[in-house]
């Protein structure tokens, strides 16, 4: 494969690859079983061999199937079961790992390996209903994700034929439209491509001391140092991260199962001590044990992005260059964006009411049709996406709105996650009939509140020093930005901060200015100077 590197990689704590190659997925849990903690035995396809799968994928998968036999050997030894066979049969997962987090962009498909013997097998030792609702898992996913929803087309028997068809279905939707579409947002690399990661399946809809949830060790969405996240009994992790059922926050989890939430709170702050971050925390409780599936940097809001940074350099996590990184000027200006004063909120009618998802403010017209959605900002109108859940296939329609709302997810849903990601004010799981009743109305949706609201309400704009958290950053970053920049004072004055206004500043040598936006220019004069030295991704 021209790597210095097994194309397939163990999992096992010592693989001693970067992200870049490992993929972010397989670095979590490679990072996660070196330390010790309870993750379910995995492997990679790394992302070089993505490339070699699109130049020819059949001498592509034929040139590294041995090592995938032999890897899957390693599972079944590792966990004392047998792929698609035997009494105690091993089911696996098939994932994506890109580089770069791209949540619910790329596909996956779990519990594969089933059979008519698997399930009798798996029936044998829980109980018929898990092992039909299992079976009925996988045939669901691996007919919709590998089949393409082809109904005419039976599911291989083989498990074999299963593994090597997952896998190329989730090497081939790092090509899907909604992929490139979000890739194309965040101007990430088109040619990085996504590992794939085969894990030993653990089972949410176990048994009743058994489920799956997400967790972030602080909260996404404000900052606050709390736990976040949610609980789905009997659930497995599609189910939370979907949005297609309602769950339960993870303070559900502590009173069900104490020991294990314990646990759980245990690992997330280990992780966030080694990752010098807060982490977004994917698991599941077979028969009340606790299994850690992935581990990431959490995405979160312009308002959680400055809060967290300020926390985590208090608490001496991160120095104050690295508090900078944190933020972005994109933040500050989200963050500067007009708001809804509690007056003109307050008299508005109130007509959807569910949890807020991602912070701020925005109005417009709904739109129920995604195709419809994207046609109306096409001719530079305000669009609010209304749906019952959003989906992967929605991404284009969610970049191209204002804000979006659903009928049901949760705060770790698909809709929330991916709002935080594109910063789009959301607000979800406002229940059942929402979408027809607010179907081609002029809406104001409040992602901090979690309320939609009749009409275009006004806005009151405001400024950095309205903000002690941004006038806390922009202190800090007086003392390191190689420009400082004040509201007041002798100095030449930037009329805009625009990059390349920053940038003739940056030229002309100027130490101090006055700007509009002091915090903006500083932090944008930081990364030109990091762009500068090369050092961009610092």
């Amino acid at each position: 494969m021209g790597a210095k590197h097994p194309p397939v990689m163990l999992l096992d704590g010592n693989a001693g690859l970067p992200r870049e190659t490992l993929g972010n997925k397989g670095y979590g849990i490679d990072a996660m079983r070196g330390h010790g903690l309870p993750v379910p035995p995995a492997f990679c396809l790394t992302t070089e061999v993505c490339a070699q799968f699109f130049a020819d994928p059949q001498r592509c998968l034929d040139g590294i199937w041995d090592e995938v036999r032999e890897k899957m050997g390693w599972l079944e030894r590792q966990t004392s079961r047998t792929f698609g066979r035997g009494p105690r049969p091993l089911l696996v997962s098939v994932r994506s790992g890109a580089a770069q987090s791209m949540p619910g962009m790329l596909d996956t498909v779990l519990d594969l390996g089933m059979d008519d013997a698997v399930e009798d097998a798996l029936a044998a030792v829980s109980s018929a209903e898990f092992a039909a609702d299992t079976r009925s898992r996988f045939v669901h996913m691996y007919r919709r994700i590998v089949l393409g929803g082809e109904e005419s087309v039976e599911v291989p028997v083989d498990p074999w034929a299963q593994l090597r068809g997952a896998i190329e279905a989730v090497f081939s939707s790092w090509n899907s439209p909604r992929a490139i579409a979000y890739r194309r947002h965040h101007g990430l690399d088109e040619s990085a491509g996504t590992a794939v990661v085969v894990q030993a399946m653990v089972f949410g809809n176990f048994a009743d001391d058994s489920g799956t949830g997400v967790l972030f060790s602080r909260n996404p969405m404000t900052g606050a140092d709390e736990p976040f996240g949610e609980w789905l009994p009997g659930g497995q992790g599609e189910d939370v991260v979907s949005g297609s059922v309602d769950v339960e926050p993870i303070a559900a989890l502590r009173d069900e199962q104490p020991d294990v939430y314990d646990e759980l709170m245990v690992a997330a702050r280990m992780l966030e001590r080694l990752g010098a971050d807060v982490q977004d925390i994917e698991f599941t409780v077979e028969e009340g044990t606790l299994w850690l599936l992935q581990t990431r940097v959490a995405r979160r809001s312009a308002q959680a992005a400055v809060r967290l940074a300020l926390q985590l350099r208090q608490e001496g996590l991160i120095d104050d260059a690295a508090a900078l990184r944190r933020v972005s000027a994109a933040h500050v200006e989200t963050l500067l964006l007009p708001s809804l004063q509690p007056e003109t909120r307050l008299a508005a009618p109130l007509l959807a009411k569910g949890l807020p998802a991602c912070p701020g403010v925005v109005s417009g017209t709904a739109y129920t049709d995604v195709d419809e959605a994207l046609d109306a900002a096409d001719e530079d109108e305000d669009v609010i996406l209304v749906r019952a859940a959003t989906s992967p296939d929605d991404v284009q329609g969610m970049i191209a709105a204002r804000g979006i709302v659903t009928e049901i997810g949760g705060a770790t849903s698909h809709a929330a996650v991916v709002s935080r990601e594109i910063g789009r004010p959301a607000v979800v799981g406002c229940g059942a009939g929402v979408v027809e009743a607010l179907a081609g109305r002029l809406i104001t949706v409040d992602g901090a509140e979690g309320e939609v609201r009749e009409g275009i309400l006004e806005l009151t704009a405001w400024s950095e020093t309205d903000s002690p958290d941004l006038a806390e950053l922009a202190d800090i970053a007086r003392r390191i930005s190689p420009i400082r920049a004040h509201t007041s004072g002798d100095y030449p004055v930037l009329e805009n901060t625009s990059e390349a206004a920053v940038a003739d500043a940056l030229t002309a040598g100027f130490t101090d200015v006055i700007s509009p936006h002091p915090l903006i220019t500083m932090l944008t004069a930081l990364r030109l100077s990091a762009d500068s030295k090369g050092l961009a991704d610092v």
